[in-house]
């Protein structure tokens, strides 16, 4: 083992008997539960936004270059999902393949992901609700002082996250129908007020942005060079691209339900790439829909899609998108915390975070304790405090842990070449090396100041693994 600490793949696939967690789940849920993280906040403002402010009618080709880059992570997270199918996804394959502390940072990393995920999407949970129903905007959405509507819907889920992951399942597929159809609605009633000359020029002419942005709100890669900010033009959709692309992380949440997957070999990947391909699909014709019926510099980035069917006059279709909102979100919350729930029992099974949290229920089976103290964390970050400023951290998480589940998958196949692999990445060094470089290009378009909190996250977190993790890690035992 070596200073590094590796768990040995047979270890990892032994202590799935551990803990219990019951195989019922299917292909079809996995597709459920992808679509239903993925399909969110992406499609209902992230297309009208960034068509606005950088890309224009050229945002739907930011949208396949992120789906390309994508689905580059997603056939790595395949291969390690079919050949290591156990709870807690990218953590465990770090640790089965770089070690301890890389498994702890990517632990660490996607909690931060998936918790300040689900706060950011339960306060726009609260202000659709609000929205939709009149409701006040004292207890409802961004202004008021204690958002009531976000703690109560990420209590409601919670208790359906607790009680077991085939009524979660059911639940996420039913919310996710409601989604898919309001998306199928747009694509055919938009269709209709499709514009030529609204998609023309499709790439916008390069021009400054206009603004005096500080060093630290600028993406990283731009203050490194001394690059003056602008927006549209091929780098105004290259930017648009590092945005819209985490419209599309979610899918790595399947990967810790391996351990409750009936046959994780075929479904695991069926999941992974098939809710990959569905998203990718909608994303692509809602971007095209909606800068076909509106200019891009006019269109509201507060309710994008809701507010192009306002100005042709279809009421009825603007009142649905903002029902489709509502169930869409509360998707996203759903996986999250079932994810949350995952990730903390894998790392609490293997000691790096307190036993008790590596458990399950005795009647449902889910890892409760985990998943009830997430949910508690998520509620004050939703309660009290504005994510605005802080949602490129959910973004920084997912790609540095999509970095190391692509270096994992050459690491694996060299430490064993024996292993059964039902799914394989094709061009293996080269396509997952490719993947790691293409995440990390993405990741420096984040701006300076994410960094820097993402580099004190990071501190915090070694100190606590350097003073409990490591010392009571089934390794120390």
């Amino acid at each position: 083992m070596g200073v590094r600490r590796i768990l040995d793949v047979d270890k990892v696939l032994e202590r799935q008997d551990s803990g219990e967690l019951k195989r019922r789940l299917h292909g079809k849920d996995l597709i459920g539960f992808g679509v239903g993280i993925i399909i969110g906040t992406g499609i209902f403002t992230l297309a009208g936004i960034e068509a606005k402010n950088h890309a224009g009618p050229a945002v739907t080709l930011s949208f396949v270059i992120g789906a390309v880059v994508a689905g580059l992570a997603a056939l790595c997270y395949a291969e390690l999902a079919s050949s290591v199918p156990t709870a807690g996804s990218a953590y465990t394959y770090a640790f089965a393949t770089l070690g301890e502390v890389f498994a702890w940072i990517i632990g660490w990393d996607l909690l931060l992901e998936f918790a300040l995920g689900a706060a950011v999407v339960s306060r726009g949970w609260s202000g659709y609700l609000a929205n939709l129903l009149g409701l006040s905007p004292s207890l409802f959405g961004e202004e008021a002082p204690v958002n009531i509507g976000a703690v109560l819907i990420i209590a409601v889920l919670t208790v359906v996250a607790v009680v077991g992951i085939k009524e979660s399942a059911f639940l996420t597929n039913i919310l996710v129908l409601v989604k898919v159809a309001v998306c199928v609605l747009i694509l055919a009633v938009g269709a209709f007020y499709v514009k030529s000359t609204n998609l023309t020029p499709f790439i916008p002419p390069s021009q400054p942005s206009g603004s005096d942005t500080a060093t630290l709100h600028q993406p990283i890669i731009q203050a490194a060079l001394g690059l003056e900010q602008s927006m549209y033009g091929i780098g105004g959709v290259l930017t648009a691209a590092a945005v819209v692309f985490f419209a599309y992380t979610g899918f790595e949440a399947l990967a810790n339900l391996g351990e409750e997957t009936v046959n994780p070999k075929k479904d695991l990947k069926v999941g992974i790439l098939g809710a990959l391909f569905v998203c990718a699909v909608l994303y692509l014709g809602v971007s095209l829909v909606l800068t076909g019926m509106v200019e891009y510099t006019t269109i509201d980035v507060s309710a994008p899609l809701a507010s192009a069917f306002d100005a042709v006059g279809e009421h009825w279709v603007s009142a649905l998108i903002s029902l489709g909102a509502v169930t869409g979100l509360t998707s996203v919350m759903m996986v999250e915390l079932v994810t949350i729930g995952r990730i903390g029992f894998a790392m609490g099974r293997d000691g790096l975070l307190p036993k008790a949290l590596g458990t399950t229920h005795p009647k449902w089976g889910t890892p409760h304790r985990m998943t009830i103290g997430g949910a508690a964390l998520i509620a004050i970050l939703a309660a009290l405090v504005p994510i605005s400023e802080l949602s490129d951290m959910v973004s920084i998480g997912a790609l540095s842990a999509m970095i190391i589940v692509a270096l994992a998958v050459p690491v694996l196949r060299r430490k064993r070449p024996d292993l059964n692999r039902s799914f394989t990445v094709p061009f293996s060094p080269v396509l997952p090396v490719v993947a790691a470089l293409a995440c990390l290009y993405l990741a420096l378009n984040l701006d300076v100041l994410t960094w820097i909190r993402f580099a004190v996250w990071l501190t915090a977190g070694l100190v606590i693994y350097f003073a409990y993790g490591r010392k009571h890690s089934k390794f120390a035992q």
